[in-house]
């Protein structure tokens, strides 16, 4: 016959209660390490932001209403556009995650809650930082080491083809600190930042909202910028041009005043339309700068904050007393798989050996 592979709770907890002197030296040795590690484990804090994008076509630049009336008709733009739109808000997650965008929040100004002074958010996470006495010998022996790897880059300037193994760590954590979740139903995207110190958590979130808006606005108005700044040096060329054919006309019609003959009204007559071309052309120019500046408008997206950046006065990580009561936890179990499991099979081993 084949053992049995079912455990008896019942007879289990009556070996357990058996010997409660060594139950309660687990519970106290766990309870005790719970401790350590909970006095040990620094507080952290989570700020979080909340907004709505425009959502609009992409490269259409239609708005969800028209993309809403064209589905009525059995129409489906709304694919389309996205499709000419590289960045949408499902891949805003994405742009936290890139190491250029994580690098560019080094020299991000913060101040913390004990202290006004201004220091980078590189500063604060290098100095201001806890690292639990576990941790500690990693950190040692990453600083005794650091000289041998060299620095990113010369003068503060980060290469970002070849940082260094601190500066790619460090990016490695503020990635992990950093939550963006954007609900693909609404697009209302959900910022967090988590860091020992609640008021540069709020700081931090509040400068990705910023930063991720003018990320997204650069992106959106690039094309419609470059064509503004294209016509507007076309019109200048074409004020300036019809500026000097103007005055050449004015200086022509001054010097001849009382001259009736052919020649000069056929070159009066010349002169007067290249002035008229001058100024219809600088007048045609003058209308796609218009154009293109109000395509920069048109283009640039509008967000709305549900909820704006706050300091958050109570802890996001797992409070002492929860760390405590796992640890007894973790205490019963190990006690309950000596006794009633590993105890077993080492007797029986031990038996075993001494009948050979």
């Amino acid at each position: 016959m084949k053992a049995s592979n079912e455990i008896n709770v019942a007879e289990l907890v009556k070996k357990v209660l058996k010997k409660p002197k060594l139950l309660v030296l687990f519970i106290v040795a766990f309870a005790t390490v719970g401790v350590v590690i909970a006095f040990n484990t620094p507080k952290s804090f989570t700020a979080s932001v909340v907004l709505a994008p425009e959502v609009s076509g992409g490269g259409l630049g239609m708005s969800e209403s028209l993309a809403d009336m064209a589905s009525s008709f059995g129409v489906d733009i709304s694919s389309a556009g996205k499709g000419m739109d590289a960045i949408y808000p499902e891949i805003y997650p994405e742009i936290f995650a890139s190491t250029d965008f994580v690098l560019s929040l080094f020299k991000a100004p913060v101040r913390t809650k004990k202290s006004d002074s201004l220091r980078t958010y590189k500063d604060h996470l290098l100095k201001d930082t806890k690292i639990p006495f576990w941790l500690k010998p990693k950190a040692w022996i990453t600083e005794k080491f650091k000289k041998r790897e060299g620095v990113s880059g010369k003068g503060g300037h980060i290469d970002p083809f070849k940082i260094s193994s601190d500066d790619s760590e460090l990016c490695d954590a503020i990635k992990k600190s950093i939550t963006c979740m954007v609900d693909k139903k609404t697009s209302v995207i959900t910022i967090s930042v988590t860091d020992q110190d609640p008021l540069v958590a709020a700081i931090m979130v509040d400068t990705l909202q910023q930063r991720l808006q003018n990320y997204i606005t650069e992106y959106r108005t690039k094309k419609a910028k470059t064509d503004y700044k294209y016509y507007k040096n076309l019109y200048l060329e074409a004020k300036a041009k019809y500026k000097k054919t103007q005055q050449v006309y004015a200086s022509y019609c001054d010097a001849n005043q009382e001259v009736l003959l052919e020649s000069f009204i056929a070159k009066r007559d010349e002169l007067e339309n290249d002035m008229q071309i001058a100024f219809n052309t600088m007048s045609q120019l003058n209308t796609q700068v218009q154009t293109a500046e109000a395509k920069i408008q048109e283009r640039t997206p509008s967000f709305t904050i549900l909820s704006a950046a706050k300091m958050p006065y109570k802890a996001s990580s797992t409070s002492r007393v929860m760390i405590v009561i796992i640890y007894i936890i973790l205490g019963i179990m190990c006690d309950v798989l000596w006794v009633g499991f590993i105890k077993e099979r080492f007797n029986k081993k031990k038996q075993e050996n001494s009948g050979k």
